[in-house]
């Protein structure tokens, strides 16, 4: 099944989040690790701060892996609709936003 997604990051664990997208943690989990690597790079995020992705995802439970190994660590607010294709919506890259926004956090410390 093709969903689309929206959600809300917990702006606490930005820059955890994208430590694991880029050093293979996330990645190497099974069964989802890739296509929740690719979903994140397919990902928007938009002027009210909510992240929109598309993701494949064949549990019996949208997204039930996925939750429990990544999403709810890092988002709130999340919600799977069922589409037909895998699409890319208009707005900030993600991944290009929580790199902005960790290397920020980083500089305050």
């Amino acid at each position: 099944m093709r969903y689309t997604v929206t959600a809300r990051l917990i702006a606490e664990t930005a820059a955890e989040l994208l430590r694991k997208l880029t050093d293979g943690t996330i990645e190497t989990q099974k069964p989802d690790g890739k296509e929740i690597v690719a979903s994140m790079n397919r990902a928007v995020i938009d002027q009210q701060q909510v992240v929109r992705w598309s993701e494949s995802c064949y549990c019996a439970t949208p997204l039930e892996h996925e939750r429990a190994a990544v999403y709810d660590h890092h988002f709130t607010d999340l919600e799977a609709i069922e589409t037909e294709t895998l699409e890319t919506p208009d707005g900030e890259s993600f991944m290009e936003y929580l790199r902005r926004i960790s290397a920020g956090s980083s500089s305050a410390r």
